[in-house]
């Protein structure tokens, strides 16, 4: 009688755990890179809401705690809620136009509460529908959108580089931008280092030796540190009870579906960045998380809750794929929320040291997205013209961020993100060029489609270049699906060569 013999399943690269002081390292480096992300919108919103200056020091820490808990939530997941990928969570940048269109309409702050957990309560009744749209999502198109995240990016970390606030005399100024770039040298150098644990912690160390830079000659301001409370508990419906208006949920509904888009394509780039499996379960997960976590925002004064794009790339450039990792930031974000004296410390950190930093991160995930491009075959089909109309729609509202301006108003929310509009261009040409016969396109027939392979010369003798399936047919190599192989000379002309006689894969 044989023994039985109980399977054991394979352990997933992001369950990995790597110690309380690790974790909590690495999910410092999160935090500061997201850091600046989270705290704009309640910033903008705010002041366009009119709420006096001590109160939006509340509003900012009621958006980390809330953002420490969605994260929590995303990153460690319970039944129904949460991918379980290392993906930070925090206020969507996506919303901020509408939230202050709402909010200076007449509705206030309680206007825009009602805004965020009417339409954040839809977008977790649709959530269904975007988990089924995996299968759409080949490597041409989650190539496509994760090279859109890293470049939609970049024009962000710019703008901090240049100092984040344009009506400063400072802005763009020569300093700021030798702090970043000297930030940027330090991340490089710390990269190259042959100990682990510098190199990848190497964000988080540059960004502190580029905030000790900035104190030395003086272009870090600690004097808001001491100001405010210690210790503050988020007030529960602190600025008035949620009101709900027909047009401002509508209105917030156009932008729930553009960051289930954009949730949508981070979760694809973190699971092919992570190296594990995404299926439309955890996509339906992550996305109820990012609604769940939404509705409860508003209680606590927060907003539209989504995925952290930069933090993808920190887990592209470090390597570091731990979702516990993530867990970690947001238990510091949490604190951050409870304790403002910690978050203020945080805020001192220069906007340029950021930007430094975010050059690499940003970079970093567009070529993670072309590393994944690299994959996709282009012989013989549409996927050449798919990645370059989808990259081209992409970058149009980073481009020209006006483009839009005169459409209408939920049609400019939606395609006004670069990330979105990338993302929709390549479904639809990846559904009409390879899902559809009739669209599908014959070898040669189209000037689009990638031109026949060849090898050199010099290949050709010592048999260097083939792939698997090519094979010798009346003494010339053909591709695995019959296709001649061209054999160009030194000369780059194409040169009739035999090369055996019998047939044969080699």
């Amino acid at each position: 009688m044989s023994a039985a013999v109980t399977p054991v399943a394979s352990k997933r690269p992001e369950d990995e755990f790597l110690g309380v002081g690790k974790s909590l390292g690495f999910g410092a480096q999160h935090v500061l890179t997201m850091y600046g992300g989270i705290i704009a919108p309640p910033l903008i919103v705010g002041a366009a809401a009119g709420v006096p200056a001590p109160e939006l020091g509340l509003l900012v820490a009621c958006c980390l705690f809330i953002g420490g808990l969605a994260t929590i939530l995303q990153s460690v997941g319970i039944p129904w809620f949460g991918s379980q990928l290392p993906l930070v969570q925090g206020t969507s940048f996506a919303s901020v136009a509408t939230l202050v269109a709402i909010a200076t309409q007449g509705g206030g702050m309680p206007a825009v509460f009602g805004s965020v957990m009417g339409s954040a309560l839809i977008g977790l009744l649709i959530t269904p529908f975007f988990a089924r749209i995996i299968r759409f999502f080949p490597p041409v198109v989650t190539g496509v959108v994760i090279t859109t995240i890293g470049l939609s990016l970049m024009p962000v970390a710019a703008n901090w580089a240049m100092g984040g606030n344009n009506k400063l005399e400072s802005y763009g100024s020569v300093a700021n931008i030798t702090l970043a770039g000297f930030t940027l040298l330090v991340v490089l150098v710390l990269s190259r280092a042959n100990v682990p644990a510098i190199s990848r912690l190497s964000i988080l160390l540059a960004i502190v030796v580029g905030t000790v830079a900035a104190t030395v000659v003086g272009m870090a301001n600690w004097g808001n540190v001491g100001n405010g409370p210690v210790v503050a508990f988020p007030t529960p419906f602190a600025f008035g009870t949620p009101v709900f208006t027909v047009a401002g949920v509508l209105s917030m509904t156009i932008v729930v579906l553009v960051i289930l888009t954009e949730t949508t394509a981070d979760i694809l780039a973190v699971g092919e960045i992570v190296g594990t499996d995404v299926d439309r379960k955890r996509i339906g997960n992550g996305l109820r998380a990012d609604m769940g976590a939404s509705i409860i925002s508003p209680v606590f004064n927060g907003f539209t809750q989504s995925a952290f794009a930069q933090n993808v790339g920190l887990v592209a450039i470090t390597g570091v794929k731990s979702r516990f990792v993530v867990t970690a930031g947001g238990v510091i974000l949490v604190v951050l929320g409870l304790l403002p004296i910690l978050g203020r410390v945080v805020a001192a950190v220069p906007t340029p040291v950021l930007g430094g930093a975010g050059i690499v991160l940003f970079g970093t995930v567009a070529a993670s997205g072309i590393r994944t491009l690299a994959k996709v075959d282009y012989k013989g089909n549409m996927n050449l013209i798919i990645v370059a109309a989808s990259i081209g729609a992409g970058l149009i509202p980073i481009a020209a961020p006006t483009f839009y301006d005169e459409f209408p108003t939920w049609f400019g929310t939606i395609f006004h993100s670069g990330i979105s509009s990338a993302a929709i261009m390549a479904v639809l040409l990846n559904l009409f060029f390879n899902h559809l016969t009739f669209a599908r396109q014959k070898p040669g027939s189209s000037v689009f489609v990638a031109a026949d392979r060849f090898i050199d010369l010099s290949d050709v003798k010592s048999y260097g270049n083939l792939q698997e399936g090519d094979r010798i047919v009346d003494g010339r190599i053909v591709d695995a699906d019959g296709r001649p192989v061209q054999v160009r000379d030194d000369n780059g002309s194409v040169v009739d060569v035999k090369v055996g006689r019998s047939d044969g894969e080699h």
